[in-house]
């Protein structure tokens, strides 16, 4: 690389908290970042879900390097032991954080492609020592480019929720749909998306931690004077096992584990129903423009009025066809990453610290971190993304010590259920916790945020 290369900023994709994070080490670390930021403020993926709350404590979604930044301007941490919704973590922690970034932070700035300088994706000759070029839209429509002697693709998997269809594709009549169909979370304290619920009959597709908790929010609708006759039906994949609520107490975020105990309490409580071994093939609607699910197995469940699908996010790698990475076939996670976070090898979510090494690519010097370096993987926690944002900015400085230094530690979620995707009892009962066993030096403790809420 160059020396005018090098005196060119890192340009960082997605003013999240991994962005900012990244952004908040680069600064430390004496290189110069540039954000760009698609929303229009800091964090504006994170206040979709405002709503939500974070079942990690304060003290543990804040970077150290962000707090260093930020300590100067007399900024002082919320309480650490209380939690945070993803509103609260936006206006007192990622808005901050990027006041004091200032210029380095581009807002209405929404990445369309990524490039080497004069070489497309084929050419090889002078790779390495060409800048990378970014091209951005403002929000006047006008086509901007920047350019980068590196670029941390922080943008996230929020704008790409993945459909309802057990092939991965929308099922048929899905767009059709839409007006039924909601892959976010609802907040049900504000007045309009509470008319839409209560009393109503709604499926919840999914069975993550933001199905446990919607399933959670409609019990309480239900059981509310204004939400009589609220009903919820659950629609799992897969069996009904030890793991499917989660941790429960077992789970070192206690408030993680609450969420699966919330969900269980939904249904036994019979503001939910669950039905399981159900992949959706079809939405129909009838005559009262209800909408029936019809299962790839030909069931046809009882008519719905609403329908939450919440089954997982997906990476949008199209601004970055003119590089080279190194993606894994299932999940489009970097290939080094890919085996600690398969749900097909386990489904513990407990994954090992790792960094730049995991991160790398054959593209040199671009990364992609937060949740978009788990692909389609679920349960990425919010810390996970500080770690490897401080050992890329270790690399980028040309510290490799520190780069390579493991320097977190990670909550057990108190679930090991085997394979993750397709139910095999016997071969999960089997398994224990040997799947996601994690190494005699990793350190187990206290631990991070989902960067999605919930």
């Amino acid at each position: 690389m160059s020396e005018a290369t090098t005196e060119l900023p890192v340009v960082v994709i997605g003013a999240g908290p991994a962005g900012l994070a990244a952004a908040a080490h680069l600064v430390d670390r004496g290189l110069e970042p540039l954000v760009l930021e698609a929303g229009t403020t800091a964090g504006s993926a994170v206040r979709e879900w405002a709503h939500v709350r974070l079942f990690s404590r304060w003290g543990e979604v804040v970077d150290p390097a962000a707090e260093k930044l930020l300590a100067p301007t007399g900024w002082v941490r919320p309480e650490e032991d209380t939690y945070p919704s993803g509103g609260d973590w936006a206006d007192l922690y990622l808005q901050p954080l990027a006041h004091v970034l200032g210029a380095r932070v581009r807002y209405d700035a929404r990445v369309t492609g990524v490039s080497r300088t004069g070489r497309d994706r084929i050419v090889d000759a002078d790779r390495e020592a060409q800048p990378f070029v970014v091209h951005y839209e403002s929000a006047d429509g006008r086509e901007r480019r920047v350019f980068a002697r590196a670029v941390v693709d922080a943008s996230g998997t929020w704008s790409t929720p993945s459909p309802a269809g057990g092939s991965g594709l929308a099922a048929l009549g899905e767009k059709a749909t839409a007006d039924r169909i909601t892959y976010r979370v609802p907040d049900l304290k504000d007045p309009a998306t509470r008319a839409r619920y209560a009393g109503k009959r709604t499926a919840v597709i999914g069975s993550g931690a933001s199905a446990f908790t919607a399933l959670a929010y409609l019990a309480d609708l239900a059981k509310s004077e204004d939400g009589q006759g609220t009903h919820a039906v659950w629609i799992l994949r897969r069996g009904i096992s030890g793991s499917t609520f989660g941790g429960g107490e077992a789970d070192q975020l206690p408030a993680r584990g609450a969420l699966g105990l919330a969900a269980k309490a939904a249904v036994d409580g019979g503001y939910a129903d669950a039905v399981t071994g159900f992949r959706t093939d079809a939405f129909e609607r009838n005559h009262g423009g209800s909408v029936i699910l019809v299962g790839e197995d030909g069931r046809r469940l009882d008519p719905v009025d609403e329908v939450i699908v919440l089954t997982g996010l997906r990476p949008d790698l199209s601004f970055l066809d003119e590089l080279r990475l190194a993606l894994d076939e299932r999940l489009q996670a970097p290939v080094e990453l890919a085996p600690l976070i398969d749900p097909n090898q386990h489904s513990c979510g407990t994954v090992y610290p790792h960094g730049v090494g995991e991160l790398s690519h054959p593209e040199k010097d671009v990364y992609l971190v937060g949740m978009k370096s788990y692909g389609r993987a679920p349960t990425f926690l919010a810390m996970t993304g500080y770690e490897q944002v401080r050992s890329i900015a270790a690399h980028l400085a040309g510290d490799r010590e520190a780069a390579e230094r493991v320097e977190l530690t990670l909550p057990e979620t108190g679930v090991c259920g085997g394979a993750g995707l397709f139910d095999e009892p016997a071969a999960a009962e089997e398994t224990g916790g040997g799947c996601c066993a994690a190494p005699a030096t990793l350190t187990i403790g206290a631990a991070p945020a989902s960067s999605g809420g919930c």
